[in-house]
C-alpha cells in the first residue's frame, strides 16, 4: 500500500478537567505511559498529552512545571520510545510562559496550536449555564507567538480549529508567513459552541484547508453515534483519525471504554474495513515532516 493511502491514528490520552475519580484517565507518570502502551499496541503512531497536576486533590487540572512533566514524558519514552510525542499548549489567557517553558525544554515532534478564539460555552435544560461562560482567547497575536516557538525548535504545529471561519484562518498564517510546509489541522467538532458534530460539514472544511493540508477530525460531545460517524467520515474522505478518552468515553456499541486502547482498536479495524491501514510511527514522520 502506498504511504500516502495509510492513515496516521492518534490518541489523545488525558484531557483536563475531567475528574479522575470518576472517570479512568490517566494522570501520573506510569498511568501515561500505560495508555501509551495500549494505544500504540492497537494502532497508533502519536499521541497528543496533557499534563495533569500530580499533587494530591489537584489531579484534574493542567499543569506546565518541568519536573511533572518531564516525569510524564519520560515515563512514556520509557515504555514507547519511538512514539511521536503532539503536547498540548492550550492555555487561558496572555501569560503564556508555562507552555512555551515545556516547548522549548522538550521539543516535542509536534504540539497543538489553537487557531483562534471561541466562547466555550455549554447550557443545561433549564436554560443555565453549565459553567460560567469561558472565551478560549486565542488571537493571532497569541497563535504567531506559539508558532514561533515552535519553528525556532523544529516542532511541527496542528492547527485546532473549533469554526469553520478558524479553519478558513490557517490559510491566511500560512500566507502571512506564521509557518512554513505542509499545514496539520484539527477540525474539533462536537463543543456545543463550536463547530457541531455533523459529517455533513466535513467536505466544506476540507475545501478551506490550504493546499498539501494533513488533516483530522476530534469528534467530542455526548453523541455517540455522531461522534463514530465522523470517524467514518474522516476515514472515507482520506483524513487522518484520533480518538482517545480525552475525546469520548464510548465504544460504538454504547459500552464505556475502560481504557485509550480499546478506543484506538474500534477505530482501527474501522480504518481497515475501509481499505486502508494505519500507518508506522516511521511512516507518520515522513508524512508529518517532523524532526
Amino acid at each position: 500500500m502506498a504511504i500516502s493511502d495509510k492513515v496516521i491514528v492518534t490518541c489523545a490520552l488525558t484531557g483536563v478537567l475531567t475528574d479522575p475519580t470518576k472517570f479512568n484517565v490517566p494522570v501520573t507518570p506510569t498511568e501515561m505511559a500505560d495508555a501509551t502502551e495500549q494505544a500504540y499496541n492497537a494502532g497508533a503512531s502519536v499521541v497528543h498529552c496533557h499534563f495533569r497536576n500530580q499533587a494530591p486533590g489537584l489531579e484534574a487540572f493542567p499543569t506546565w512545571d518541568l519536573q511533572q512533566v518531564g516525569d510524564i514524558l519520560k515515563a512514556i519514552r520509557e515504555r514507547v520510545s519511538d512514539i511521536i510525542i503532539c503536547m498540548s499548549t492550550g492555555i487561558v489567557g496572555n501569560d503564556l510562559s508555562g507552555p512555551i517553558s515545556c516547548l522549548e525544554a522538550f521539543q516535542p515532534e509536534m504540539a497543538a496550536c489553537n487557531a483562534g478564539s471561541l466562547n466555550y460555552l455549554k447550557i443545561r435544560k433549564d436554560g443555565s449555564w453549565a459553567w460560567p461562560p469561558i472565551m478560549f482567547d486565542n488571537p493571532v497575536e497569541k497563535v504567531a507567538t506559539f508558532a514561533e516557538v515552535m519553528k525556532k525548535n523544529n516542532i511541527v504545529p496542528e492547527f485546532e480549529c473549533f469554526d469553520t471561519g478558524i479553519v478558513r484562518s490557517v490559510s491566511m498564517f500560512k500566507a502571512n508567513g506564521m509557518f512554513a510546509g505542509e499545514a496539520h489541522v484539527s477540525f474539533v467538532m462536537g463543543v456545543d459552541s463550536g463547530m457541531p458534530a455533523n459529517s455533513d460539514l466535513l467536505p466544506i472544511l476540507i475545501n478551506e484547508l490550504p493546499d498539501k493540508s494533513h488533516w483530522q477530525v476530534i469528534a467530542t460531545g455526548p453523541g455517540r453515534e455522531k461522534v463514530w460517524d465522523l470517524h467514518q467520515k474522516c476515514i472515507d474522505l482520506g483524513g487522518n483519525v484520533r480518538t482517545g478518552l480525552e475525546d469520548t468515553f464510548y465504544l460504538p456499541s454504547g459500552e464505556k471504554a475502560s481504557n485509550n486502547g480499546q478506543l484506538i482498536s474500534e477505530l482501527v479495524k474501522r480504518v481497515r474495513a475501509s481499505g486502508r491501514e494505519p500507518a508506522t510511527i516511521s511512516e507518520a514522520r515522513h508524512i508529518l515532516g517532523t524532526k
